[in-house]
């Protein structure tokens, strides 16, 4: 069992390899009746796909959708929803040397150690390729969860980060690195593209957040919508840490100074001085934004040669040619709001199923 599965109502499935002739996703449990071509999943696609700028990898992919299944005249059936994006530039020649020596900081050794095999041309399952597939599969729950805002962006290139001072969400769109500050986005393009030609890489922080979620999403113990957003943000690629609300920043504060003090509002229901929690109390949405951050990892392919063993277990060097992110982060931003849809579409018909 390797667990390419994720979510309990609304479940997905992907499937394929980083050259392989395709990949794709198997979305059940999605309700009938909703209106959905290729058009409604291609925009998120193309926001992920690699290419675009000299800031990611120069892989050209099309990323062109197709529906399989589980829609008949515009309208999900009920029945499993099939996606396949066909892979079209691969270059597994590349990938030679991989297939002699592990590369440190990529899942080569530990997938070696486990199935006693392993795909070494892109990585196999274990590429980033593979969130091409939950993009899909995210455009779909967004579809379910229409009263939800999600909007993912960088906050941080290496030690560059961004000012919230200067937050512009129309900027997000304008620039190649899905930053809403147009002066840093103007400092990450000498940052990135020196990594770029010196063959290295950066970390990225990127945060998420969702507004429309309404209040009782969740569950008290072990379906708790924060542990089940951080498992999902967990499971993408290259991401090392991940924040609810504060996040790390809860444990240098006081109780008064953490807590979002609540207070009657005008013609009824209630207002929040604070969001310090995400937008989550006790495991269920309170109604407010739920807010999430993740913490990438630098891009562990790099042209640095890097000490190493091979397959034999004897000591060697190892230099990753082919075409990688210098920061897979950038990229990682439509990924993170997938995943995030994913989620809150699954909470939603949790909660419907048992509340009504």
């Amino acid at each position: 069992m390797s667990w390419n599965t994720f979510g309990r109502v609304f479940r997905f499935t992907t499937w394929g390899e980083s050259h392989g002739p395709a990949l794709g996703v198997v979305v059940d449990g999605c309700p009938p009746g909703i209106a959905v071509t290729e058009a409604d999943i291609q925009p998120f696609l193309d926001a992920r796909k690699p290419g675009q700028s000299k800031y990611t990898t120069q892989r050209k992919e099309a990323d062109e959708v197709r529906i399989l299944s589980g829609v008949f005249e515009g309208r999900t059936t009920g029945t499993p929803i099939s996606l396949m994006i066909e892979n079209t530039d691969q270059r597994s020649k590349d990938y030679s040397e991989v297939a002699k020596a592990y590369r440190p900081g990529h899942a080569d050794y530990s997938y070696d150690a486990k199935y006693g095999f392993r795909d070494y041309r892109g990585g196999g399952r274990s590429s980033a390729r593979e969130t091409a597939a939950r993009v899909a599969a995210g455009a779909i729950a967004r579809l379910v969860i229409p009263e939800v805002t999600i909007t993912g962006w960088v906050e941080a290139i290496g030690s560059i980060a961004m000012d919230y001072g200067r937050f512009d969400a129309g900027e997000i769109t304008r620039n190649p690195f899905f930053c809403p500050d147009a002066i840093a986005a103007g400092e990450w393009e000498q940052l990135v593209d020196d990594a770029r030609k010196a063959g290295s890489s950066l970390g990225a922080s990127v945060a998420c957040c969702a507004e429309g979620v309404p209040a009782g999403w969740g569950a008290p113990i072990y379906a708790k919508l924060d542990s089940e957003l951080a498992a999902a943000m967990m499971s993408i690629n290259a991401v090392k840490g991940v924040e609810i609300g504060d996040g790390f920043a809860a444990a240098s504060a006081t109780g008064e100074a953490n807590a979002d003090a609540m207070r009657p509002a005008q013609g009824g229901g209630l207002d929040f001085a604070a969001n310090h929690a995400g937008g989550i109390a006790g495991g269920i949405s309170t109604g407010q934004p739920v807010t999430s951050r993740i913490a990438f990892k630098p891009t562990s392919s790099i042209l640095t040669p890097v000490e190493t063993i091979t397959r034999e277990g004897d000591a060697t060097e190892i230099r990753t040619k082919g075409r990688h992110d210098p920061c897979v982060g950038i990229r990682g931003v439509p990924v993170a709001e997938a995943m995030m849809a994913l989620v809150l579409a699954d909470q939603k018909l949790i909660q419907r199923a048992q509340c009504g």
